[in-house]
């Protein structure tokens, strides 16, 4: 199938990264398409670690082509810094890198903006990433967002860059916080945009001409659909849909030409930020997980809340993607524990619920229906085939694939590339 997406079924953190990495040795291009660098991926690429925001995770094959579309918003400084770490490793980016000119930017005002609007809200901070990430894609549908596209004539930039500067700072003094430099941030500004003209090209035509031309194209979704804009529990959201049918309005290609859904599930729940998560545990077990998984965010460095695995959810996902083959991650990482629970419903004064009936109030006060599994005390690090994983984690695998009715593409056990069990 030439077209595929690899799409996260949880709270992000799944492990995308690994996998879009992996699968781009086979594909001519690699996209992202939504959100913003308040997304993070953990690449490993020869014994080096690298940590990615906005460039797609395929970057470093050689053949490979990464476009940035539309549908992603651009901090100008995050993505040349990613393009210099790249450039350092020896990578021609200038054969390889597209950038829409249809993207948002983030620009200073954003990001101050952002971190104003979660200390206004006190007690009842969203856990945003403050990247600006939310004032961006408030800009875009309010007519006051500023593109790629608009670089391309300083002149034209520079006013409108002044303009929606100096509404912003009236908003910023009303919070207290210290209004943006206009004279110097468009300074700076200037120089990010010669090192990024370069790059800008019209995505549309690219991607639909390699469509029909039967090309191979991955598209690497960011967050989790449990963070979609309309289908999370909403406030505790992302600024963008992460659904499948954001390729359509992040990049232009048609959702009928995608051929395949990779679904990615962590074997646990964890979740950065605000919001309610059914299944969450605490305590000393929380805090093993966490450290054994390296669960903090790549973004913020702020540690994981950790859950059980809330399969109610992930059938949702499933169900609203279309999933046609499933990737289980860090499954090695359950390894030691005495029993493990699986979350298979809710219910809620004695009546069952599914995930889509819930508003973030029900998901706070729901009851998790778990069933539990014995545990496995073995390293499973280094297993390659199924049949030489431990009798209770294939019964684990199995529940799982059964449970939602789709198949497996293989189960990773490590961080690294070739780290994965072929189920």
């Amino acid at each position: 199938m030439p077209v595929s997406s690899v799409i996260g079924l949880q709270w992000g953190d799944e492990g995308k990264g690994k996998i879009v990495d992996l699968l781009a040795q086979s594909s001519d291009y690699v996209v992202r398409y939504n959100g913003g660098n308040n997304a993070g991926h953990t690449i490993v690429f020869g014994k080096k670690k690298f940590f990615f925001h906005l460039i797609p995770s395929g970057i470093f094959h050689k053949n490979i082509s990464a476009i940035i579309s539309n549908g992603v918003v651009i901090d100008p400084g995050v993505l040349i810094n990613e393009m210099d770490i790249l450039e350092n490793e020896g990578i021609n980016l200038k054969k390889k890198l597209i950038i829409s000119p249809r993207c948002h930017l983030i620009l200073p005002y954003h990001k101050e903006l952002d971190a104003a609007y979660e200390n206004a809200r006190g007690k009842k901070k969203l856990g945003t990433t403050k990247r600006g990430i939310g004032p961006a894609y408030s800009d875009k549908v309010s007519y006051n967002g500023i593109r790629v596209y608009d670089l391309l004539d300083w002149n034209h930039f520079k006013e409108l860059y002044t303009f929606q500067a100096k509404m912003k700072n009236r908003i910023l003094r009303t919070f207290g916080v210290k209004p943006v430099n206009i004279t110097k941030s468009l300074s700076l500004l200037k120089k990010q945009r010669l090192r990024l003209l370069p790059f800008i090209r019209d995505a549309f035509e690219v991607l639909n001409t390699a469509s029909e031309k039967n090309k191979r194209i991955l598209f690497e979704g960011a967050h989790g659909i449990m963070l979609d804009l309309d289908w999370s529990p909403y406030p505790y959201s992302t600024a963008s849909n992460t659904v499948i049918g954001g390729i359509n309005t992040g990049s232009g290609l048609p959702v009928k030409s995608i051929g395949n859904v990779i679904g990615v599930v962590k074997a646990f729940t964890s979740r950065v930020g605000g919001g309610p998560v059914p299944t969450e545990i605490h305590g000393r077990l929380a805090d093993a997980i966490r450290e054994k998984g390296g669960e903090y965010g790549t973004t913020t460095g702020r540690p994981r809340r950790i859950g059980w695995l809330d399969l109610e959810a992930v059938r949702f996902s499933c169900k609203i993607n279309n999933v046609s083959e499933l990737v289980i991650t860090k499954l090695d990482i359950l390894s030691g524990l005495l029993e493990i629970k699986l979350c298979v419903g809710y219910t809620l004064n004695g009546k069952k619920l599914h995930y889509s009936e819930c508003g973030y109030k029900e998901l706070e006060k729901v009851k998790p229906i778990y069933k539990t599994f014995p545990g496995w005390m073995d390293d499973i690090s280094g297993v390659r085939k199924f049949t030489d994983l431990p009798k209770e984690c294939k019964v684990y695998l199995n529940f799982i694939k059964k449970f939602l009715g789709v198949k497996y593409k293989f189960v990773s056990v490590g961080a690294e590339r070739n780290a994965n069990v072929k189920v």
